[in-house]
C-alpha cells in the first residue's frame, strides 16, 4: 500500500518563530577582499536577510569582529535597518567562543540558528561547526557569505555541510518564512522586499502589479 500524503509542511522548514538569524561580521574590511561574489550582490542578499528579519520578527543577533581595531563599520544595509541594535563585538574569530555573543544565543532560546558572514571559511564556518557539534539545527544561507576566493568559500560551505548545516539563499529564506501567500500580515512585506533586492523575481512581481492594476484589478 502506497504513502498516504498530508498537507502539512515539512519539520525543517524554517518558520518565523522557531529560530534565530546571526548576522556575522558584514563589515568594510572584510568585504575588501571577498572574491567569491560581487559585493554589490552580497550587499543586496544581506539587506533582503535584514528586511525579513525585521518583517517577520525574527530574533536576530549581529556581530563585529575588532570593529574599532581592524575590520570596521558594518554594511549601512544592515545598520539602515537595526539602527539601535546591541551589536556583539569581540576578539576571536570563532563567535562561538565569545562568552558575550553565547550569552545572547542562550538568552533567545532557539534551538534553531540560521547563520552568514564574512568569511566563510572563518567566521562563519567557527560558529556553525561549533553549533552543530552542541546539538543545535544550523542553516546557512550561502549567498550572504563570501571569501578571499570561490575555492575558500565552496570548501568551508561542503565542510558546513558535511557537518549537517542546511545551505539555503537569500531569496530563499525570505520565500520559505512567508510560504503561503495567505498569510496577509505579512503579503505586503514580502512583496516590497522581492520588489526592491529580488533580482528578476522582483520585476516580474512589479511587472505583474503594475500591469494588473492598469486594468483595474488591485494588486
Amino acid at each position: 500500500m502506497g504513502l498516504k500524503a498530508i498537507a502539512k509542511p515539512a519539520k525543517t522548514l524554517l518558520s518565523p518563530s522557531d529560530h534565530a538569524l546571526l548576522l556575522i561580521d558584514h563589515q568594510s574590511q572584510m568585504a575588501f577582499n571577498t572574491k567569491s561574489i560581487d559585493i554589490t550582490i552580497l550587499r543586496t542578499n544581506v539587506a533582503i536577510l535584514a528586511h525579513t528579519a525585521r518583517a517577520f520578527k525574527v530574533p536576530t543577533i549581529i556581530t563585529t569582529i575588532s570593529k574599532d581595531a581592524f575590520a570596521g563599520p558594518l554594511f549601512s544595509e544592515i545598520t539602515d535597518v537595526f539602527p539601535n541594535a546591541e551589536v556583539a563585538d569581540r576578539t576571536t574569530s570563532n563567535g562561538w567562543e565569545d562568552e558575550n555573543l553565547i550569552r545572547r544565543i542562550n538568552a533567545i532560546g532557539k534551538d534553531r540558528l540560521v547563520m552568514c558572514g564574512l568569511w566563510t571559511s572563518v567566521c562563519c564556518n567557527g560558529p556553525v561547526l561549533s553549533a552543530l557539534e552542541q546539538g543545535y539545527e544550523v542553516y546557512v544561507i550561502t549567498d550572504a557569505c563570501g571569501d578571499c576566493s570561490v575555492e575558500a568559500h565552496e570548501r568551508a560551505v561542503e565542510r558546513m555541510i558535511q557537518a549537517g548545516a542546511r545551505p539555503m539563499t537569500s531569496l530563499g529564506y525570505l520565500l520559505e518564512l512567508q510560504r503561503d501567500w495567505a498569510r496577509l500580515e505579512t503579503y505586503d512585506l514580502t512583496v516590497e522586499i522581492a520588489k526592491r533586492y529580488g533580482g528578476p523575481f522582483g520585476v516580474g512581481l512589479q511587472y505583474f502589479k503594475t500591469m494588473f492594476e492598469s486594468h483595474g484589478g488591485k494588486g
